[in-house]
């Protein structure tokens, strides 16, 4: 049943896609070049090699592709999808402006021939001789010469590439400074989280949230250091990475990985699976951090000093028999003492209330990572950025360090969130 859905969506999704590029090859293409013209033809070679690239970049990974050729098809490929989804908005937008600018201009297809001249018979005068027909082409002979354009045609196309470029540019300077914004990488966000266990003791705990990192064939070894890097300058007492570390196998990203080692905590640095370790071979994974000095929290909890740190595996796991497993992580522990969860998905946060957790630690949104995917996470999450209260419990949810897919954010800034516990009793 589920796979039949999974093929009905595809579909859906990929007929809309043919339809948009179909679309913008008719307002970018065949509406602003000649017939036949050079511009024309390389046009259309894009309008088929682009979305084919994209249709590479997604599925290449999950086909097991040799990661050069990941690497490759993994730049154009995202890329477009982010234009695309910039372009379409801005077209959208230029509609009504472009049918007010051709308003009363006729389609060159329906634009009148002019007429021939019409000759008439007078007599004869000095001053207005006799007027003679041209002589008509001899059969087999070259064809007339065409009539000019009429002035409509030139108009309709100077329309089209002055809203389309304008619509090109603006997508183009989105997905740039989007991309900037990631490659430059995530920038500190501070914020202040009181607990009502939380003793006196432990008022100013700093927890570094690290979420969605996303190793792949696009961020790489280069993008971990700067994380790493920004991390150690807040000076934590302890780090979190909440899932979404990587989009590959250990054989391909573990010196992406790497630097990993160098974090620097007081109290030691944790890790969750995302549902993207699932897709990338999780037991791997965790064998991986481990040894770089990192501590999975498999369903588990550890005791720190002044409150307990728990952690759940993704959701995701459930299609391996390794799902979330609360009463593991918490059944047993002792409820008068605060309790911190990391959990990669915001959804779980209905049984951290059940089970007594005060903080939740998630990530996986991305914020909606590009707008207006804000909208769509809205349908999926409880929660898509920041902190929020259910209950009793806490939900913070950051945006992530990195980005999946296209290496883009528009609206939904990377972050690496230094939470500071705050006590009651202080």
């Amino acid at each position: 049943m589920k796979v039949a859905l999974f093929a009905v969506i595809a579909l859906l999704v990929l007929a809309l896609l043919v339809l948009v590029h179909r679309w913008l090859w008719i307002r970018l293409v065949r509406d602003t070049t000649r017939p036949r013209g050079t511009a024309r033809r390389t046009g259309t070679a894009l309008a088929f090699a682009l979305p084919l690239l994209s249709l590479a970049a997604l599925t290449t990974g999950r086909a097991g592709a040799p990661f050069l050729l990941q690497q490759a098809v993994a730049w154009p490929g995202y890329m477009w999808l982010a234009v695309l989804l910039y372009l379409s908005l801005a077209m959208l937008v230029a509609e009504p402006v472009r049918a007010l600018l051709l308003r009363g201009t006729a389609p060159a297809e329906r634009a009148p021939a002019e007429p021939a001249p019409v000759l008439v018979e007078a007599a004869p005068t000095a001053a207005a001789p006799i007027p003679t027909p041209a002589p008509a082409a001899p059969a087999g002979g070259p064809a007339p010469a065409p009539e000019p354009a009429p002035d409509g045609v030139s108009r309709r196309r100077f329309v089209a590439r002055a809203v389309g470029g304008a619509a090109a540019a603006a997508a183009v300077g989105t997905v740039g400074y989007g991309t900037y914004g990631v490659l430059r990488g995530p920038r500190v966000k501070r914020v202040q989280v009181p607990l009502a266990k939380l003793p006196r003791a432990a008022h100013g705990f700093r927890i570094a949230v690290v979420s969605d990192i996303h190793l792949g064939p696009i961020l790489g070894r280069a993008h971990t250091t700067r994380i790493v890097e920004t991390v150690n300058r807040t000076q934590p007492d302890l780090i979190a990475i909440v899932g979404d570390l990587v989009d590959g196998s250990v054989h391909d990203l573990g010196s992406a990985a790497e630097p990993l080692r160098l974090l620097r905590a007081r109290h030691g640095s944790y890790f969750v699976t995302g549902n993207h370790e699932y897709f990338s071979g999780a037991r791997q994974w965790i064998d991986h951090v481990r040894e770089l000095g990192l501590t999975p929290l498999e369903n588990a909890r550890r005791a720190l000093p002044h409150f307990d740190l728990a952690g759940v595996n993704d959701v995701q796991g459930e299609s391996e028999g390794h799902g979330p497993d609360f009463a593991a992580a918490l059944g047993d522990r002792d409820r008068a003492r605060a309790a911190v969860l990391m959990a990669h998905q915001p959804v779980v946060i209905h049984e951290a209330v059940r089970n007594g957790v005060d903080l939740q630690l998630s990530g996986h949104t991305h914020g909606g990572q590009l707008w207006p995917g804000n909208l769509l996470a809205e349908l999926a999450n409880p929660t898509v950025a920041g902190l929020e209260r259910y209950g009793d419990t806490q939900l913070y949810v950051s945006r992530g360090a990195g980005a999946w897919g296209p290496p883009v954010r528009v609206g939904a800034p990377s972050d690496i969130t230094v939470v500071e516990l705050a006590s009651y009793q202080s």
